[in-house]
């Protein structure tokens, strides 16, 4: 554990309180107030930081993301932002001929997002993928991961015919004569991605670090993150292990997905429950899927999409089986987040929940992205406590086509996030990434702002639902702290927290608000020891 001493600063204590500086020794805050008393109590040979007049924040809890795909994804054919296909073509065959892969080797990228494209609006197929190789094996998925694109090297050696069944709850697309187009849904993503190979565990320590690295750089200190999944979870729980044994930089809680009760059984069988590991590495909720992504159409509603009436979604678990894996983890004392995007999905969720909630939630049960909804959807949440787990930088895109798929009416009651604080439902910020990047400016700048990050529209998108910077940062913080039943040592600048913090480059409580998409982070503190600075 190390120790230091901030002083000359901004210290962000809660709404409309600040101090001038912190104290940290052995990791944990020992003192916050003026230079004078946080010197006094600094130990003998403390850094002494001097922040010189910035403002000084709780290090950022990022409440749901996918930290192992945001290091692969830094390390692969990242499409993220493409505006053209013809941009993603350029990019994977830049990418092929700088990195010379061995003939043969499976090819991975993601990022892509067909309404970004401004030659053809539309998905990526199998022919796309072949005018960048037929040489490899290539995969692309979707910025939502929801969908891939394959080339057709990729859909023969996965065996992939006209004659092969849909699987349950997913789908691949066809053409008129039957044949895969090299579009995949939801889970029948996996018959592609299993060509993919299998990393040890020295390749994941590897990757992960990649992605605590760039974590760091946006002044996060603690993850939320979906990598423990069926297939290979032990060699990722022990990469975690070797990494958060030796020398940490981040605090991870894990988000553990299993969509069978056998395969669940089996990991709680070995010890993994919710809160088992320490402050480092701890095992968080049971994390579950029952529907899709709105981009890719396939998040599930209760009506059909306005823009495409012959679909209403994906459902990926039927309302009997999330009931079943629900109750399974409740019994056994486990926390559950569920990932609902559409309104029909969110409703089967909180059906679940009734089961195992009698008007509270010690477990502190939750849904993962709850966008669509109306307003009795939404006060639904308070029946139970149930957690809202949210990610405003998703407006960035969605505004874009939120009012096309779900009609004005819905799409004015939907992302929230200003009533879910209103009526005290407990939220957590969280970017999805690597479907958005870590930024946290960006995230903190949708949620205030309700703009799109070219600063549009004008006024703001739905603002009635905007958030105040306070209500912002609170919830990226001791909002998030709460989700991981860590509000009393996680998520405010106090004696006896965790000496976890971010130093940012501009005053983001006084600033216009779009000056937040100038913000950066000068320095980022876990437990007293800086883990990055500019």
């Amino acid at each position: 554990m190390d120790s230091c001493v901030i002083v000359n600063g901004k210290v962000y204590l809660e709404r409309e309180r600040f101090a001038q500086a912190v104290c940290i020794e052995n990791g944990i805050i020992k003192a916050v107030g003026t230079n004078e008393e946080c010197r006094a109590a600094a130990p003998a040979g403390a850094r002494e930081y001097d922040a010189q007049g910035r403002t000084v924040v709780p290090g950022f809890n990022d409440s749901h993301m996918h930290l192992y795909f945001v290091g692969e994804n830094l390390e692969s054919i990242d499409v993220h932002g493409c505006t053209s296909m013809a941009e993603v073509k350029k990019i994977a065959r830049d990418f092929i001929a700088r990195t010379q892969p061995p003939k043969g080797t499976f090819l991975h990228g993601s990022g892509w997002n067909q309404d970004y494209f401004t030659d053809e609006a539309r998905m990526m197929d199998r022919h796309d993928l072949d005018e960048i190789t037929t040489e490899y094996p290539l995969v692309l998925e979707r910025a939502c991961g929801h969908a891939v694109s394959a080339n057709s090297l990729a859909i023969e050696m996965a065996g992939i015919t006209k004659d092969t069944p849909q699987p349950e709850g997913a789908h691949f697309d066809v053409d008129e004569n039957g044949e895969p187009t090299g579009i995949f849904r939801e889970t029948a993503a996996n018959m592609v991605m299993a060509l993919q190979h299998e990393p040890t565990v020295e390749e994941i320590e590897h990757t992960l670090r990649t992605a605590m690295a760039h974590a760091a750089e946006w002044g996060i200190t603690s993850v939320q993150t979906m990598d423990v999944r069926p297939g290979g979870w032990r060699e990722t729980l022990q990469a975690y292990e070797n990494i958060q044994s030796s020398h940490p930089t981040l605090r991870v809680y894990h988000q553990c997905n299993f969509m069978d009760p056998a395969s669940y059984q089996a990991f709680l069988d070995e010890g993994h429950k919710t809160g088992a590991g320490d402050s480092y590495n701890k095992i968080g909720p049971l994390k579950l899927f029952v529907d899709g992504s709105l981009g890719a159409r396939t998040a599930t509603m209760r009506k059909p999409y306005a823009d495409d009436p012959s679909t209403q979604g994906i459902q990926t678990l039927t309302q009997e089986q999330t009931d079943a894996m629900v109750k399974l983890a409740d019994e056994n004392g486990c926390q559950v987040a569920v990932h609902a995007i559409g309104d029909a999905a969110i409703e089967q969720v909180l059906n679940s929940y009734d089961t195992v909630c009698d008007g509270k939630n010690p477990h502190r049960h939750g849904v993962v992205h709850c966008q669509i909804t109306d307003a009795p959807l939404v006060e639904r949440f308070c029946e139970n406590d149930i957690l809202a787990y949210i990610q405003p930088i998703f407006l960035h895109y969605d505004m874009t086509v939120l009012e096309s798929r779900v009609g004005k009416e819905l799409a004015s009651t939907s992302y929230a996030f200003h009533t879910m604080n209103k009526l005290g439902i407990h939220t957590s910020f969280g970017t999805d990434s690597p479907v958005e990047d870590l930024n946290t400016m960006n995230n903190l700048y949708c949620a205030v702002a309700r703009k799109n990050l070219d600063k549009k529209p004008e006024g703001g998108f739905y603002p009635h639902e905007c958030m105040d910077i306070y209500e912002a940062v609170d919830g990226y913080t001791a909002g998030s702290a709460y989700a991981s039943f860590e509000e009393g040592v996680k998520g405010r600048i106090k004696p006896g927290y965790y000496g976890d913090l971010a130093i940012l480059s501009q005053d983001i409580f006084t600033i216009p608000t779009d000056e937040l998409l100038t913000t950066v982070v000068d320095a980022t503190v876990l437990g007293g020891e800086f883990v990055y600075e500019r």
